[in-house]
């Protein structure tokens, strides 16, 4: 069993035990995200895009960009 200070270690990370050969165990982590992680990630990615530009001719060009675009240098998700 695995004791850390942090909760938040215990519930991102799922340790699964390797057989490497006879009575030789290694104690390995699967990856790095988790899966909720790695969906929301994928969502900020799909959202992270510019215009198409049939939405400012079908507008009259009353909606021009995206006000929602985000930088990777200057905004953070906190995640």
């Amino acid at each position: 069993e695995i004791h850390h200070k942090s909760r938040r270690f215990e519930k991102n990370y799922c340790y699964r035990l390797q057989v490497i050969g006879f009575h030789h165990i290694k104690l390995t982590m699967p990856s790095q995200k988790t899966f909720r992680t790695k969906r929301t990630l994928a969502k900020k990615q799909r959202q992270n895009r510019p215009l198409p530009h049939w939405i400012r001719l079908r507008t009259d060009n009353t909606v021009k960009y995206n006000m929602k675009r985000r930088s990777w240098r200057r905004t953070k998700l906190g995640l």
